[in-house]
């Protein structure tokens, strides 16, 4: 009886130890333990596993001192289990925490439960985003992308803006990662569009300049800060050749006037040592006042004509004045239609009278008036000396008839 119950305190002991080494809870001996059905229902693992180095155990653990087994409990009591938190979140919380990784994980919360260290702590949720997770892979290659990212955003700006501001056509050929071609992309547009506007700035500050110094002078001088970009030259270059030329109109117009006065006169006061521009608008001035002073003879000569029979030479000590003022003379084609109006006039045996159309030429109408009617008095003339000759042969011929008659009757 004695012997059944040692044989049963010794199983009840082994039994204990057993258990003792199977919980859920700290490391046994060998540096591992099984997981419990609540991790196993929360994600953190799935069966027994090692932790510290666990399972390397040589057979000499056994006669190891009380010094390290001392020791190996107190490394246990502080190492944390993933069956220890109450959810994945608290394992990221704590992994972060402690500052752990892949390369650095003390508490091997890593490859527990895991067939090999994938920077992951404990075993993640399938829909769990692991970017979360200090030093994990999806963090590395979020953390890399968000890197290229800004790198290609700095690069891209720094492109865009430079050729915005050059004038430069929009150039998005780019090479390099997807994450650096798309932060390039994006920024260089922004880039782009903020140098167009800062070039538009320039431009009309370059036009603005380049058109007060036009306004001074006509040499032109482009700042260094134009020249370095052509853009910029061309516009300083178009507000400065503005100005030239607005200045340049009047100054022609100027010397346009003074020929033209002096054309008006006839006197050729040709400007000397300015530019032939100048002097081509004073010629054309002088050409327009030349132009009116002889119409002006011309007209003169033309009236004239009006109130003379015949062509009389003015007394203009000029030549060319007398040519002009006999060309207007002879150019007068009224005169024609008034001599024959005054000539057909008198022509009709009617008293004198002129119409008021014909005033200013009366003494042309009234000539021609009166050799139309010296005319209408001769013709008046002829008609009765014709018509009384006419008579005398009726009369004639009708006596030598009855002189015939009576001959023949005496017969």
């Amino acid at each position: 009886m004695k012997r059944v119950s040692l044989l049963l305190v010794l199983l009840l002991i082994i039994s204990f130890q057993n258990m003792a080494g199977a919980h859920s809870g700290r490391t046994d001996s060998s540096g591992g333990h099984n997981c419990s059905e609540k991790s196993k229902a929360k994600g953190l693992c799935t069966g027994y596993h090692y932790h510290n180095g666990g399972g390397d155990i040589s057979s000499s653990t056994s006669n190891s001192t009380n010094e390290t087994s001392t020791e190996s409990s107190t490394n246990h009591s502080l190492d944390k289990d993933c069956s220890d938190f109450a959810s994945y979140e608290e394992v990221v919380d704590y992994w972060n925490s402690k500052g752990y990784s892949k390369t650095n994980d003390p508490e091997r919360l890593d490859g527990w439960g895991n067939k090999v260290d994938d920077g992951i702590p404990c075993e993640a949720p399938s829909d769990y985003d692991t970017s979360k997770i200090n030093g994990s892979p999806a963090q590395i290659a979020k953390v890399t992308a968000d890197q290229e990212i800004a790198k290609g955003e700095k690069e891209g700006y720094t492109a865009g803006l430079n050729d915005g501001s050059k004038g430069k056509e929009e150039n998005l050929n780019v090479t390099g990662s997807d994450a650096y071609v798309e932060g390039y992309t994006t920024s260089y547009q922004k880039g782009y569009k903020e140098g167009i506007l800062k070039l538009e700035t320039e431009k009309k500050n370059a036009n603005e300049a380049g058109q007060v110094l036009g306004s001074k002078q006509d040499k032109i001088e482009v700042p260094i800060k134009y020249l370095e970009n052509e853009q910029l030259k061309i516009t300083f270059e178009e507000g400065f050749n503005k100005s030239v030329s607005i200045r340049e109109e009047a100054k022609k117009k100027e010397f346009e006037d003074k020929g033209y006065k002096d054309g008006k006169k006839d006197i050729n006061n040709e400007p000397k040592d300015i530019k032939d521009i100048y002097i081509e608008a004073y010629q054309l001035g002088f050409e327009k006042g030349q132009k009116e002073l002889k119409d002006d003879y011309i007209k003169k000569g033309y009236e004239k004509a009006f109130t003379m029979l015949e062509y009389k030479v003015p007394q203009y000590e000029n030549e060319k004045f007398i040519e002009w003022y006999k060309e207007g003379f002879e150019s007068n084609k009224e005169i024609k239609s008034i001599q024959e109006a005054g000539y057909n006039y008198g022509f009709s045996g009617k008293e004198y009278s002129i119409p008021k159309t014909y005033l200013k030429s009366e003494v042309i109408y009234k000539h021609y008036y009166e050799k139309g009617f010296e005319d209408y008095e001769t013709e008046k003339k002829e008609d009765t000396a014709t018509t009384v000759g006419g008579l005398g042969v009726i009369i004639f011929g009708w006596l030598a008839r009855r002189f015939y008659v009576a001959k023949k009757m005496v017969g």
